[in-house]
Formats: C-alpha cells, structure tokens, sequence
C-alpha cells in the first residue's frame, strides 16, 4: 500500500474543448462528406445580414457563423445542389423557413447554435447525419414530426437555457432512427425529467449531458436508469457539478446498479476530496471500464484527502481499466494527499495523469500496477530523477508497461533515460517529445522498444547517431535537422514510419535505401525538388506527406507531378504550390504541366535522333542521286587544282608544251585509238600523250592527269557510250574544262565516236551535255571518203598549236642569246 499517488503543484486550470468543437470531432465521424478544398466557402465574420446570391453553385462546404443574418428562406439556398456542410452557428436566427432546404438535398452537416430559434424548427431534410440546435432559445425539447424523415441522423445536440424539462413525448418523432450520439442541456440544467423519456432513442450509443445536477438525486437515477435499459456505453457529463454546488450524500449510489455503461467522463466539474472517495468507492462496483476527469477543479474539504481502502468482498471483480485525469486546477495551494491501495486496481491497463502538475512519480504504487500497459504522464512537471526517484528501486518495476508517454515533461540527458528504458522489460512506444532534450554519451535502446517520439526537441543532425536499428516508428519532427544521413538510416532496416515534418531539409538523397518504409513525413520543410531517384528506395511506401515546401516548378519535379501516384499523397493537391519562377509564385503544382517534350530526356533524344537522322536522310537520298561522292572528291580535287591556278595564266605564257594533244578515252575504246587514232596523228608529226604509255610511274594517277592536261596544248575527248561509264574519263574531263576556263582558251576537242543521245548521259555530266550544246565536235564517219575530212580537220586543230610551239622555242633561244650577248659586254 502506498500512502500517496503523488505530489502535485500548482496549475493554471486549462479550459477543455468547446462543446461545438467535441460536437464537430463526431461530425467528421459521422459524414460522407468528400469535400474539395476549392468548394469551400468561408463568410464567417463578414458582417452579413443575409446569405449572399452570387455564392458558386457547386459549393460544398458554406461557413456563415458570426454573422447577423435572421432569417433563412427557400430562395436563400436554393441554388446550392450540392451543399454538404453549413454553418449558422452565431448569427441572429429567429426564423427558418419549412422549405429552405429543400433544394439542399445532399446536405449532411447543418450547425445553427447559438442564434434565437424560440422552438426547435420544422426540417426537411432526409440527408441530414449531423444537426446541432444547441444555445437557442425553444423553451423545451419536442423534436416535430419533420424529424421522422432524417433517417439518417446520427449525431444531434440539444441546448437552451430555456429548456429546464425532458418529457415523454418529446423524442416520440426519433425513436425509429439510427440516431447514436446526443448532447442535451446548458448550463441551466435539468429541474424536470420524466421517466423513460431517454428510453424513445433505442440505438443510442453515447450521451453527453451538459448542466448541473449535483443536487438532484431523482433526477440523476433516473436519467441513468433509462440509459442503461437502452444500453448505452459511454457518458459524458459536462458541469456536472459547478464551483459552490452542495453535492447530494448519495448522487453516485446509481453507479452500481447499472450494467451497460463503460465509459464514464466527468468534464468541467469541482471535486472535494469527500466526494472524490465517494466517487471512487461506487465507480469500482460498476460495470465502468474507463474513468475520466477532464478539466477538473480539486479541492480538499477533509485532513487525510482522498481515502480508499477498497470495497470488502469486491477486488476480484472491479472491473476499471482506464483512468484518466487531466487538466487539473488545484484550488489550494498544497500537495494533495491521495491514500489508496494499488491491489484494488491489479486490472488497470490504462493510466494517464496529464496537465496535473505532478513532479515526482509515485514509485511505490504506480510502477507496481501488475496489468498496466499504458502510462501517459505528458505535461507535467518531471525531471529525469522526477520520475525515476533515486529513493525508488525499479527493479521488476512496471512488469507489464508497453507505452509510455512523456511527452511535455522537463526531461534532459537521452543516454540517461535510454539506460533506465533498459529495465522495462516490455516496452514498445516511449514519447519524448516536448521536453529540453540533450545528446551525450551514448544510447542503449531495448530491442522490444519500436516506437519512439523525439520530437519538438532542439537536437540536429546528430540525432541520427542515438537511433536504434530495431525502431520501426521514428518521430523526428521539428528537431532542427537540415539534412537527412543516407548511411544512419540505410542501417535502420525494420523503419516503417519517419516523421521529419517542420525542419530545414532542402534535399532528399538519391535512393534512400529504407526497403520497409510505409509512412513518410517531410511536410513544412525547404524542399524545392524531389528527384525521380530520392524514393526508388522506398518499394513499400504507401503515404507520403511533402506539404507546405518552397517547390521550385521546374522539369526536376516533372515526373513528381505528373508519374507519382497521386493517392499516396497527403493533403494533395491543395497544400503543395509553387515557390519559383516567379511567374508561379502560390500556384498549386498540380496546375503546373509544362511540356512533355520539355522535360523528358528520353523524348528530347528521340527526337534529336529522329531530327538528325531526317537531315541525313534529307541530304544523303540527294546526294546518293545525284552522284554527291563523286562531286564530293571533285572538289577536293578541284581545290588542289584551283591552288595551281593562280600560276596557270603565267605558267601558259612560259609554257613550252610538250605535247600537242592529251588523249582521253575509256579503256573500252582503246583499240579505236592505238590502231587509227595514235597512227594517224603521229605521222603527222604530233606528240601525242596518252596515260598508258606516258603516265609516270608511281605517281598518284590525279597527279599524273593534271600534270598531262597541263603540258598538252589541247585535251582530246573520245566520246562513246563507254567514257560517260568511266569515272577516270570524268575526272579528266573536269581537269581540262577548269584549265581551258581558267585561262580562258579553247583547249578542249570533242571526238564523237558513237551517237550518245544528250538525256542519256548522267546527271553528273550535265557539264558535257552544255558543253556538247556549245561547242563544235568531230563525228567519227562510218564512210571512207569522209574520214579523210575528218583526219584532215582534226590534224589543223591540232597543228596550230605546233607552229606556236615552235615560234615559242624560237623566242626562248633568242632570249639565251641575248642574256649572253649582255654578259659578254
């Protein structure tokens, strides 16, 4: 047995939840409601007196509170169709028209508390989940017969001040719906119930009951006894008993006669410790699981506090479980004294002291409990030796803990706390988070311990290195890290939930090896991109939150945009924007879709490849045509022949030729030209030079054609059908048009030795089709007296250049002469 539970200080006494917001907590629970962020209208606080015409007909969610309108009519909402959500709550309401939400056939949520409805109004509304009618004026509480149709009514609060009465006939109209949660009273309370009124609303699962009923016994028994016929499970009484209240002897006798009831909640009440024991003592022989005192003002009226030594003959079948207390005001400034033993409570799973003040833990008692699982001593005032007292041995101590939470504490030295971890032996969830947190020395974690919170700690990127291998679950957030270890947590293979959300992280690592993540957090960081490769490590994951980062939209965050499955975000699309380019500065990514073009490499190379290969087929089916190789080495060729140009004009004026003719001819026709063409012109006298007999010997072939076609006074084509086949005979061609061009002369004669029609010959000789066009040729005759005009004319064309040959030699001598004649002066 343990003389105290505890020593506690001082608090502020912390206000509990508005009874509108417990009610919008179940209305999240009981609509079906799915709204769009951009259907959402908020008007609150904007000095309405009437609802506004010009609202966006697919508007889902309206919010109206805090206005002065006062009255609602049919025309006020008729063109919301799809009107999920409505708020009144606050406004100046007196009327509400029978028809006003006829239209609204999908409306499922509708607050209209705290206006001045003077009786509960008439609503037509079948899809009606959640009604709150709380804080108006109706004197009582007669739901109409419109009530009938709401069947799917699940959640609905009641309230006036007015209201002081319950009455049988009252809930007639609901008795045939699923209707499962009801809040009813103010802060007035009851002064009237008539039995079995509450018995109208069979599926009723939880009631909450708002006003006080310290004083009235009868009141109280019986408004439990009709709850537990209908058996309800969990009751929550709100003001129960207000400051100053004279608490009737035996007002908690009811308690043990129930039989449903489970969970039982006392929020917003003055305890004295006499009444506290009373409490406890018919609690512990009900059929109540879970005990909670929320919000709670304590105050003790007796010297020894609160006493409980147990119910004879009762401790094998006390049946509590859970027990709750937080938010603690102490009305006297002094440690409160709570006598108890913990053998009464061997059955106790769950115990949460929060917001009590308490500094150091109650060794002997609370760390002996044999079923507990759950200890929650969050926003207190512990230390490290505050709850491990030095004068406490913890040795076999919370033989059954799994969770415990210690959270909002003064809790410093990690490695400390790891050392004493070690002694629990069953551990699995540990909340550190809120606390001044320090890294020194090293941590030892127990293998059972999966789940671990550090989070609101000022701790860095050194945290890392304090982590164990066996975490499964890791809160990380708001801990000032700026950067995420790729090698700590490649180790950390049995991770599946990391929480890093409110820290300075600007990048992910490339292929984070974490193979069993699930769950991961990174919202409310500096992220500007997330790289294609940052989550390929991550097969499993299943929920991803990167909300509320700078994004930079650009093509690094295409693919996260576009390819990454979209479900597995959180809060997606409307709390992911852009932070730059400018042009983009708050606009949703999801209105972000440049280009595919632009931002995939694999089609900018494919088109790259299709570009360049369209050119080359653009130029190559041309150039393969029209001959382009072979033009192609012309113009080399053509290039060395244009460097010996520039000399070829002087070098003519120089030139002593050494032949009068070069012949070219395909080797197809060669027999024409050794046995009629070479006889005939070398009789005469003409030097002849042909490649077979004067090409020098291992010179280049280009070389040796340039070199003829320049030491010849005339280049002599034999045409035929075989030379327009010859690509040698075109290179020769090519040489002595450029020379006779080159020094403008007429150097060039054509022997035709077969007709060849001019739209036979190639493409590549469109040269000699135009030149055959202007300039005269010989034909080779077929008749015999017609030869010797042939060999006639062709022998004059040729010899003209002999006598010039020879006046050239003549003038050279001449000039040796001279030059010897001057030398000899």
């Amino acid at each position: 047995m343990s003389r105290m539970i505890s020593h506690l200080l001082c608090l502020e006494l912390l206000v509990l939840l508005a009874l509108g917001t417990q009610g919008n907590d179940q209305e999240g629970k009981t609509t079906t409601c799915n709204i769009s962020r951009n259907l959402i209208k908020d008007l609150s606080n904007h000095n309405l007196k009437e609802v506004p015409k010009d609202l966006n007909p697919d508007t889902q969610y309206l919010d109206l509170s805090f206005n002065t309108i006062i009255t609602i009519a049919k025309k006020d909402l008729a063109s919301l169709s799809q009107l999920c959500v409505l708020q009144l709550s606050y406004n100046s309401l007196v009327t509400i028209s029978m028809d006003a939400f006829e239209n609204n056939t999908k409306l499922e949520m509708l607050n209209i508390s705290h206006n001045f409805l003077d009786f509960i109004p008439h609503l037509a509304i079948p899809s009606l989940r959640v009604l709150d009618l709380s804080s108006n004026i109706y004197r009582n509480y007669t739901c109409g017969s419109s009530f009938k149709n709401m069947t799917h009514l699940n959640l609905l609060v009641l309230g006036s001040p007015e209201a002081r009465s319950v009455a049988l006939p009252d809930f007639v109209s609901l008795h045939h719906l699923n209707l499962a949660y009801m809040q009813l009273g103010d802060k007035a309370g009851l002064q009237l119930y008539e039995a079995g009124s509450f018995t109208q609303l069979p599926h009723l699962v939880e009631m909450t009951l708002v006003g006080p009923l310290c004083d009235k016994t009868g009141i109280f028994s019986s408004v439990l006894q009709d709850l537990d016929k209908i058996n309800v499970q969990s009751l929550r009484l709100v003001k129960l008993i207000p400051k100053d209240c004279t608490v009737s002897t035996e007002l908690f006798d009811i308690l043990k006669d129930l039989k449903s009831l489970k969970n039982l909640s006392f929020i917003d009440c003055w305890f004295n410790s006499s009444v506290m024991t009373k409490l406890v003592f018919y609690v512990v022989q009900s059929p109540v699981q879970i005990l909670t005192l929320s919000n709670m003002t304590y105050f003790e009226d007796t010297s020894e506090g609160l006493q409980f030594h147990g119910v004879p003959g009762l401790n094998q079948t006390i049946k509590l479980k859970g027990l709750v207390i937080e938010n603690v005001l102490h009305y006297q400034y002094k440690f409160p004294v709570f006598n108890m033993s913990a053998s009464h409570f061997f059955q106790l799973v769950y115990l949460k002291f929060s917001g009590t003040g308490m500094s150091i833990l109650p060794c002997n008692l609370i760390s002996s409990l044999p079923s507990m699982e759950i200890l929650d001593v969050s926003n207190n005032l512990l230390t490290n030796y505050g709850f491990w007292w030095f004068n406490c041995s913890h040795i076999h101590k919370f033989p059954a803990l799994k969770h415990l939470n210690l959270n909002r504490n003064r809790f410093k030295n990690l490695d400390f706390i790891s050392e004493k971890i070690q002694l629990i032996k069953h551990i699995e969830t540990l909340d550190l988070s809120f606390n001044s947190l320090l890294l020194s020395g090293k941590c030892s974690w127990p293998s059972t311990l999966t789940r671990i919170s550090l989070s609101n700690n000022n701790l860095g990127n050194s945290v890392f290195s304090f982590l164990s291998p066996y975490f499964r679950s890791v809160n990380l957030t708001k801990t000032g890290i700026t950067a995420i270890p790729f090698d700590v947590l490649s180790q950390m293979l049995n991770l599946t939930h990391l929480y890093l959300s409110s820290n300075s992280i600007s990048t992910l690592p490339d292929n984070l090896l974490v193979p069993l993540l699930q769950v991961f957090h990174v919202d409310q960081n500096a992220i500007n991109v997330i790289g294609s490769s940052a989550l390929k490590g991550m097969p499993d994951l299943k929920e991803l939150n990167a909300a509320h980062n700078p994004f930079s939209c650009k093509c690094e965050l295409y693919w996260f945009v576009v390819t990454f499955d979209q479900s597995r975000l959180l809060h997606w699309p409307w709390e992911y924007t852009c932070q730059y380019p400018p042009d983009m500065v708050g606009k949703y990514l999801i209105e972000y879709k440049p280009g595919k073009v632009a931002c995939e490499t694999w089609i900018q190379a494919l088109i790259g490849v299709i570009f360049l290969l369209g050119i080359s087929l653009a130029i190559g089916v041309p150039f393969y045509k029209f001959d382009g190789l072979w033009y192609l080495k012309m113009l080399w060729v053509w290039i060395r022949v244009k460097i010996r140009s520039t000399k070829e004009a002087e070098r003519l004026g120089n030139a002593n030729f050494l032949y009068h003719a070069f012949i070219s001819y395909s080797q197809h026709d060669f027999t024409w030209v050794e046995n009629y063409l070479l006889p005939n012109l070398e009789k005469a006298g003409l030097k002849i030079c042909i490649h077979q007999r004067d090409f020098v010997p291992g010179d280049w072939i280009i070389d040796n054609i340039i070199n003829c076609v320049e030491n010849s006074y005339k280049t002599l084509f034999v045409l035929s059908k075989n030379f327009v086949q010859s690509e040698w005979c075109n290179y020769e061609l090519f040489f002595a048009q450029h020379r006779a061009l080159s020094i403008q002369q007429d150097s060039l004669v054509f022997i035709l030795l077969e007709p060849i029609p001019s739209d036979s010959l190639p493409k590549k000789f469109l040269k000699l089709r135009t030149l055959l066009q202007k300039q005269t040729y010989l034909e080779w005759p077929v008749e015999g007296r017609k030869k010797q005009v042939f060999w006639a004319s062709l022998k004059r064309m040729l010899q003209q250049g002999s006598s010039y040959m020879q006046l050239r030699r003549t003038a050279l001598e001449l000039a040796d002469c001279c030059s010897s004649l001057d030398t000899l002066i």
